[in-house]
Parts: structure tokens; sequence; C-alpha cells
């Protein structure tokens, strides 16, 4: 994530930079906790990208928000230069889990947004807790991305690896990322403050599942371009491109050791013109009985 330099850094922790005149920070907290996972095969994927775009969802909203607030404004929705995350614990919404996620009174199935004004509002306070003793996440993560609390190792993570790497995935993790085909959300669902939905908001009606809770893998390993962007348009999905989605699905294909997928695979392996991909489909063969 070359992105993620010095300059962006201190571009997003200095808010009177991003708006001239800037008072006031106002961040919100949206659950995007719909159904639960389906059980069975199938490629998994994080609960977030089940629906549409939450960018525009969230954008929406906020815009709306700062209309009514008046004077100034710019909104963020995990897509501009500002920290959200910390900007989430300073007001209020919950804390910083082991797992590095912010854990709110709703859990941590929830998307953030802000609004940057310069209208000078009250403030609220940051919460003043932790995750104690509890280190469910730290032993539940599969690749060790959580190699100590509150630290993530993204190069080890299943969500980094699965959507933000281009290249081949590491031999050594490739076991380890099961049937996930884009994102991870392990941390989450091992976490108690994600033990249950009573009382719990629904997430909105555009972050209901679109295709499901898990993907076909052998439809995945069998897309073209076209039917990758047609199949995932408006949809959160489209980051990982086809090369990096199908890579994943053919992977997972190999995780689930099932001899029956051996045609598929070797038709992958001899056929795909991205060498990426039919570098995965040809390690997956060896995984087969």
């Amino acid at each position: 994530m070359a992105w993620l330099n010095a300059a962006r850094t201190r571009l997003a922790t200095h808010p009177e930079d991003l708006l001239a005149g800037a008072r006031s920070l106002v961040v919100v907290g949206v659950s995007y906790r719909t159904e639960e996972p389906s059980p069975g095969p199938g490629g998994r994927v994080a609960r977030y990208a089940w629906g549409g775009d939450y960018h525009n969802a969230m954008k929406s909203r906020l815009k709306e928000l700062a209309h009514w607030l008046g004077g100034r404004s710019r909104v963020f929705v995990d897509d501009g230069p500002l920290v959200e995350r910390d900007a989430a614990i300073r007001a209020g919404l919950g804390f910083r889990g082991k797992n590095t996620n912010l854990l709110t009174p709703i859990g941590s199935f929830v998307f953030l947004g802000a609004v940057l004004t310069d209208i000078e509002l009250d403030f609220d306070q940051p919460i003043q807790k932790d995750c104690g003793n509890c280190r469910l996440c730290i032993e539940a993560c599969p690749t060790d991305a959580l190699d100590e609390a509150y630290h993530l190792a993204a190069e080890r993570c299943i969500a980094y690896l699965t959507i933000e790497h281009r290249g081949p995935i590491d031999a050594s993790l490739r076991p380890r990322l099961g049937e996930w085909v884009f994102g991870c959300d392990i941390c989450q669902e091992v976490c108690p403050y994600n033990a249950s939905t009573r009382d719990r908001p629904h997430g909105w009606p555009e972050f209901e599942p679109r295709l499901g809770t898990r993907l076909d893998l052998d439809m995945l390993v069998s897309m073209d371009e076209e039917q990758f962007r047609e199949t995932f348009r408006g949809s959160p999905i489209k980051r990982t491109k086809r090369r990096g989605l199908v890579r994943n699905a053919a992977l997972a294909l190999g995780n689930l050791g099932d001899a029956s997928n051996r045609t598929n695979l070797m038709r992958v392996a001899a056929e795909d013109s991205d060498p990426v991909v039919s570098e995965a489909a040809a390690w997956s063969i060896t995984r087969l009985p």
C-alpha cells in the first residue's frame, strides 16, 4: 500500500489542512450487520462487501447532515485523507480493540463516516475502556496477522492479501486463507462485542446481500473481464479486480481439497491468460487428493 506514505499520514491527521477554518469533526458509525453468513461450501466474503458500495450509501446521507449543519464542510467515507477510526475514538463512538477495529456499543460491524465543518460544536469525550484480558481475536487469526495486541501485520492479514495484494500470495500463507475470497471477518466474528444481535440496529437496505453471503467458486474461476465487471458493478468487490478475485477463488478450491474441482482447476491453469491466476490454479491442483 505505497499510497499510505508520510505525506498522506500528515495530511490525514491535520484536519485544518483538509478544510480551511475547520472547527469540528462529526463522526458517525452505521451498522452493516444484516443476515448471518450461510453455512456450507463457497467463497467467503467479508460482510461489508455483501451489498452495494457503502461509500455511496454513506455519502448521500452525510451530505444531508452537512447541509443541515450549515457552514462550510467536507465529507469523508474511507476514501479521503482522514483517519476516521482515530477520529471516532476521540468522538466517543467506541474504543480500539486488540484486533485494531473500533469496538462500539453496537459491535464492530460498522461503517465510519465524518463531516468536517467550520461550525463550532460541543465535543464528546473518548470512552475509557479496553479489551481487558480477552485474546480471542489474536488466537483466532489463521495467519497470525495480529502478532501482538493492538497491532496488525498487514502483509499477513487475509483482508489485505485477498483485496490489496496484486501479485502471487506467499505459498506459506495460501493454506491459511481457507475459503476467503474477499476480505475476512474472523477477528470480528469471535469478538464478544459481536456475540449477539439483540438490541443491535439492522444494516441499511443497501447493505443486504446482493449475491448471497458466499460466492460460487466455480463461477468465479470461470469469469472473464466482462463478466467480472457486470457481476460486481456497484459492489466493493470490484476493488480486487478480476485477477485478484479469480486468484483467490482458485486458491480456495485448492483449500477445499475436493478432487471434483480438478478439471476446472486444470482448465484455469492451462488456459487463463493471467500468470498470477494460472499459477494459483496450478498450486491448488497439488492440494487435491
